[in-house]
């Protein structure tokens, strides 16, 4: 049977105008995800110092207003500028990661060998970034900043726009391949290596996804699951239990608001606790939803 013409110049369903429209929609969100995402903020510890800073200034200033205002001779005075104490504000900063962690801890562990600050829980020191990081995922070469607290659900929606562009131009490919066009038997070949390469970095993808979603379900990190025995606070933990998860829903919503929430720093929850969520899940349990 011989074709007609027409049958060469028919263009498949995915090389319409509107799917080559939506895919180009898609590479552009990706493309501005990627610039949002490395140009955001993981969370320093430094900028939690300089909030607090600020809020202490804040209250100075206000109670100094105060003072002032009922003063004897009833006059008003222009409120003076007061320094921060930074021995009181250093104090209150190690104060408060000392309740942050387990009893009897040594805060040689808090201390960061390399910017002298008092490190909260989940919190490391990035040698690329030259800060500590708060609740520390790991450092992206891609992004070229490091993942943390405030943006990793930023990077999360990065490579699911990543997964999804890579699915739909694989799907391009190889429907571009099935097309009855003569070609050379080079560019054939060629076209499969680019094909395999594609496969490649798709599956890579999807297992990051996979992996960073299972993580961001039980409030973890990366770092935590890579180096958990070397994190005096996560050594002789029972087996399956993740400290820092407060249950599934609550872990998104945690996961998903954090930049929202401020500088939320969590607790080493008592080793009492940990030991009651290693207990095997009853019919109770299933029904209470335990596990959300």
């Amino acid at each position: 049977m011989v074709r007609s013409s027409s049958d060469f110049t028919e263009k498949p369903p995915l090389f319409s105008p509107r799917y080559i429209g939506a895919y180009g929609v898609l590479v552009l969100v990706t493309l501005v995800q990627y610039f949002y995402t490395a140009g955001s903020s993981p969370g320093y510890v430094i900028d939690v110092l300089k909030a607090g800073s600020v809020m202490h200034a804040t209250y100075i200033n206000t109670a100094t207003l105060s003072k002032q205002s009922s003063s004897k001779n009833g006059s008003l005075n222009s409120p003076q500028p007061e320094k921060l104490n930074p021995v009181a504000s250093t104090s209150s900063w190690l104060q408060q990661v000392v309740n942050l962690y387990p009893p009897g801890s040594s805060n040689r562990d808090w201390t960061c060998t390399y910017c002298r600050i008092v490190q909260p829980p989940r919190t490391r020191h990035c040698h690329d970034c030259d800060k500590c990081v708060l609740q520390f995922d790991h450092h992206c070469i891609w992004l070229g900043t490091c993942i943390g607290k405030k943006n990793h659900c930023r990077f999360w929606w990065y490579i699911f726009e990543e997964t999804i562009l890579c699915v739909w131009t694989a799907a391009l490919y190889i429907e571009s391949l099935h097309l009855d066009i003569d070609k050379a038997w080079w560019k054939d070949f060629i076209g499969v290596i680019l094909l395999a390469v594609l496969i490649f970095i798709l599956i890579f993808l999807l297992l990051l996804l996979l992996f960073h979603s299972y993580i961001a379900l039980t409030n973890q990190t990366t770092y935590e699951v890579a180096r958990k025995k070397r994190i005096f606070y996560l050594r002789g933990l029972p087996d399956r239990v993740h400290p820092f998860s407060k249950g599934i829903c609550r872990n998104i919503y945690s996961f998903c608001f954090s930049r929202e929430k401020g500088f939320d720093l969590e607790a080493v929850p008592p080793l009492e606790e940990l030991e009651a969520r290693s207990a095997p899940y009853t019919c109770r349990d299933m029904i209470c939803c335990r596990c959300c």
